[in-house]
């Protein structure tokens, strides 16, 4: 974004004690009255969190240049908006607008409380601020902090839904004669604004890079669009090429330094292979 919004804040830090553990003044061990918003396995954060968190976001000082910054604070926002506009928590929206009706099960906010924990893959062993495995819980701090249900992240999910979902994109919205996003509306999302000043993204898609540098192998079309995240996953889709490719990996497990596959450009790399497959 143009913003000049900071492009992440460290919630968690506040809440730690003076040996950098869970402060007991923000955190319970059990589920008790003014602390049942849950962070991880036996730890329950104080329920007025989230009234901090968006404070916080509030009155967080801009940048006082204008220049393009990769942010996730805005998505903590879209989803009050979306919670509000629709008036019904953004894991149920979600699950009843989108992931049911496509036939996207594996997919949802909230893991634990549809799957059993051999079925859901760990991502980091937490050594600065849960103290634990994380497992079922999303990884992000800031959104496990509001119950681990945010706009920026939260989603658990399997390569053969996310290909549904972005085969949908692909489709222009549409999916098993559906229209579930008009055509229009994925354009504007999948349009890179600012190509003019070196900004390659879209809004929420990221798109080719413009140089060497950048998310994909290189060799897909502009009109192709996708995503990266931190713990090592991947989605592309291709309009051109008609192609769908899905990586996923918990690259932060056992721990978030590790950045071989980052290092080796596995995800690039196995993505070229794929479009000159095409061509061979």
């Amino acid at each position: 974004h143009y913003a000049k919004i900071q492009s992440w804040i460290p919630f968690y830090l506040e809440t730690l004690d003076s040996l950098n553990l869970p402060d007991q003044k923000y955190y319970s061990k059990n589920r008790t009255s003014g602390f049942e918003t849950q962070v991880a396995q036996d730890l329950y954060v104080r329920n007025d969190m989230k009234d901090s968190i968006y404070l916080k976001i509030r009155e967080s000082d801009l940048y006082s240049n204008l220049k393009y910054k990769y942010s996730d604070l805005p998505y903590y926002i879209l989803k009050e908006y979306l919670e509000r506009y629709y008036k019904e928590p953004l894991q149920t929206l979600v699950q009843n607008k989108l992931y049911k009706p496509i036939g996207a099960y594996r997919t949802t906010f909230l893991p634990l409380e549809k799957f059993s924990l051999d079925k859901i893959t760990p991502t980091e062993i937490d050594h600065y601020f849960r103290m634990q495995k994380i497992h079922g819980f999303v990884h992000d701090q800031g959104a496990a902090l509001l119950g681990g249900v945010s706009g920026h992240a939260g989603l658990f999910s399997n390569a053969n839904d996310i290909a549904k979902i972005m085969q949908m994109f692909l489709w222009n919205g549409s999916y098993g004669n559906y229209q579930y996003i008009k055509p229009k509306t994925l354009h504007l999302f999948n349009t890179c604004y600012f190509c003019e000043s070196d900004v390659r993204r879209g809004v929420g898609f990221d798109k080719p890079q413009l140089d060497d540098v950048g998310p994909t192998c290189g060799c897909v079309s502009m009109n192709s669009f996708g995503h990266s995240g931190f713990t090592g996953t991947f989605a592309w889709a291709d309009p051109d090429e008609e192609i769908v490719y899905i990586f996923l990996s918990n690259r932060t497990y056992p721990t978030a330094d590790n950045k071989s596959i980052i290092d080796n450009n596995l995800r690039s790399d196995i993505q070229g292979i794929i479009y000159q497959s095409i061509e061979d």
